[in-house]
């Protein structure tokens, strides 16, 4: 665990992994908030608590820089708790184990966290070091990113001194982002009336399991599988055929993420028992060949389960069913402007029984608001239209791209001559931080970039360690050349 420390450059590697070491999961940030306190204030620098657990710490400029534009860094402090079902790991408690391969970190069968951890790294490396020049900076550390930003929704206007933002939570060297896409979260709750399991049934747990997962903003364009799908396919066509009547569903644990896996218990009757469990290879091997390319260790299976007592009625079991198949899910639109990019896309993250109830739970994202709006409509009348209530919240606005934006001119500049090629200008199909600080601060000029990171929000989550070097060096680099005042 402790081989990050020794890696360079040293400043951000060590304060990473002090990171690590820190349980962060997302609304349950009170040991780093202590933390990033107790480090601010260990360097002897200005340092803020707010109402809910933003952090902000303030650094004189070095001598020469005191005429610089001031410089707020972004990071977030939570981290979202995603594991393997064989990882036994508890986030509110445990540290991240973290090791080297092949030129990456990587985490054993977690999340790394370096979504955003890396980043806050970054600033707080700025922070004490006693070598970088610099203008004067603010560190502003964020709460509960990953589930609603809620701590930048928080932030109060005027707090802040700085007349530049540079947020380092994107995930590709070499790029600057100059917007994101805002997002909306849609609930759905069923409620069932339940039934008691009639005579001559058997009873089986279905289980999807081994897939990817990943970020569904970043990743959302990548073709991989929601297991929220499969298993809704396999009851379908369970359900036709065989009979099956549904007792429990738990498919996906974080709105933000592609869910992995999803555990179904169901009974079937008994005389449809050996045609059942005929199927279940057969329909593994079909969607193993659709998805051969993405999704090679996925596996779907079904195993001899408890009898539950009851079983939701049919009415609501063919309308959960025929609602989830009908979902919009997955990359639904793609920019003009920007190639390649995801404009409009929706994420079907959670199918699960809860009490007598059962909720879905998704996320839709937009480059343009009124569209991400629109498709949110549409998903809360197909919900509406099988029975069940629906609302959407949370919403967060996109941030609106600035080509014109004067520390994107620096940055492009610095980048050219230290690497000596452009850096791309990009757009991203997920929801910084950047829209909703903005609309708080509108005299920001931000931008945002960071090292190269993939999968985040799985466990395959990995940080490129070269890159790391070329991002801290290229930060250092656009502090001593931020315009004066």
């Amino acid at each position: 665990m402790s081989s990050i420390k020794d890696l360079e450059p040293n400043g951000v590697w060590k304060n990473f992994y002090s990171l690590t070491q820190i349980p962060r999961p997302s609304k349950k940030e009170a040991k780093v908030i202590a933390f990033m306190k107790a480090f601010g204030e260990g360097l002897g620098l200005e340092t803020i608590v707010d109402a809910v657990g933003n952090i902000i710490i303030r650094k004189p400029a070095t001598p020469g820089y005191e005429d610089r534009k001031g410089v707020i860094l972004q990071a977030h402090l939570d981290m979202v708790p995603q594991k393997n079902a064989d990882t036994v790991h508890d986030f509110e408690n445990d540290p991240i184990e973290t090791y080297i391969e092949d030129g990456w970190v990587k985490a054993k069968g977690t999340t790394l966290g370096a979504d955003n951890g890396v980043g806050a790294a970054a600033a707080m490396a700025v922070l004490e070091s006693k070598t970088l020049e610099h203008g004067p900076i603010e560190a502003l550390f964020t709460i509960d990113e990953e589930t609603g930003m809620t701590g930048a929704n928080a932030l109060e206007s005027g707090v802040l001194k700085g007349d530049i933002l540079i947020n380092m939570d994107s995930e590709t060297e070499g790029e600057l982002y100059v917007g994101c896409a805002g997002g909306i979260d849609t609930v759905g709750v069923f409620t069932p009336t339940m039934e008691a399991v009639g005579e001559g049934m058997k009873a089986y747990q279905l289980i999807v399991k081994g897939l990817k997962g990943g970020h569904s903003g970043m990743d959302i364009n990548l073709g991989r599988g929601n297991a929220n799908k499969f298993m809704n396919t396999l009851l379908y066509r369970c359900t036709e055929n065989f009979g099956l009547r549904l007792a429990t569903i738990n498919g996906g644990s974080l709105r933000n993420a592609i869910p992995r896996e999803s555990f179904a218990t169901v009974v079937i009757p008994a005389d449809k028992e050996n045609e059942f469990l005929a199927y279940i290879p057969e329909f593994e091997a079909v969607v193993k060949e659709q998805f051969a390319n993405t999704e090679p260790f996925m596996s779907i299976t079904a195993e001899p389960a408890e009898m539950p007592k009851e079983v939701i009625d049919m009415n609501t079991q063919k309308n959960l069913i025929e609602a989830i198949a009908a979902y919009p899910n997955g990359a639904l639109g793609m920019s003009k402007d920007f190639e390649g990019t995801v404009e409009t896309s929706s994420n079907l993250a959670i199918v699960k029984t809860e009490g007598n109830e059962i909720m879905t739970a998704s996320l839709q994202r937009g480059l343009v608001d009124a569209k991400k709006d629109e498709l949110a409509a549409q998903i809360r009348k197909l919900l509406t239209e099988h029975g069940a209530k629906a609302e959407s919240s949370g919403e967060y606005p996109g941030w609106q791209p600035n080509i014109n934006s004067p520390i994107l001119k620096t940055m492009q500049k610095v980048y050219k001559e230290k690497y000596g090629k452009e850096p791309k200008i990009m757009v991203i199909h997920a929801g910084l931080e950047c829209g909703i600080l903005g609309s708080k601060y509108p005299n920001w000029d931000m931008i945002s970039f960071g090292p190269t990171l993939v999968f985040p929000h799985s466990p395959d989550e990995a940080l490129k360690i070269e890159t790391v070097t070329l991002f801290w060096d290229f930060l250092s680099e656009t502090l001593k050349n931020i315009p004066n005042k």
